[in-house]
């Protein structure tokens, strides 16, 4: 069995940072893909960012509303993504999900987190 565990997030102010992180655990043959989606009230969940395996961060691929704001990167000996958010809006308060494409065995499968509250506010 396969999961996601999300940490990181919280209240910050309007300009602040935060920094998520997403370790993955379980039966894990290799992992491809990962990345982070975003759910805001009322809202259909949407893409944020997400880095191939074996990349460079140079590969990653980001939401054009968080271009330039927020890092993607991974830890590959820890099963780990993490997101570095700065220069926070108010509009970037969601849920935040990890995704990931992790093969356990002969099978490669889209696994997710239990979601991080991130909320900007003053």
């Amino acid at each position: 069995q396969v999961q996601l565990v999300e940490s990181g997030g919280g209240v910050v102010q309007p300009g602040g940072s935060l920094r998520l992180s997403c370790a993955a655990s379980g039966s894990i043959f290799s992992i491809n893909a990962m990345g982070w989606y975003r759910q805001a009230p009322g809202k259909q969940r949407e893409l944020v960012a997400t880095i191939p395996t074996g990349g460079s961060t140079n590969y990653a691929n980001y939401a054009d509303s968080v271009r330039g704001r927020f890092t993607i990167s991974r830890d590959y000996a820890k099963n780990t993504v993490y997101l570095q958010m700065n220069s926070l809006k108010s509009e970037d308060t969601a849920v935040y999900y990890c995704n990931a494409r992790i093969r356990v065995t002969a099978m490669t499968n889209t696994y997710w987190g239990q979601g991080t509250q991130v909320t900007v506010s003053s």
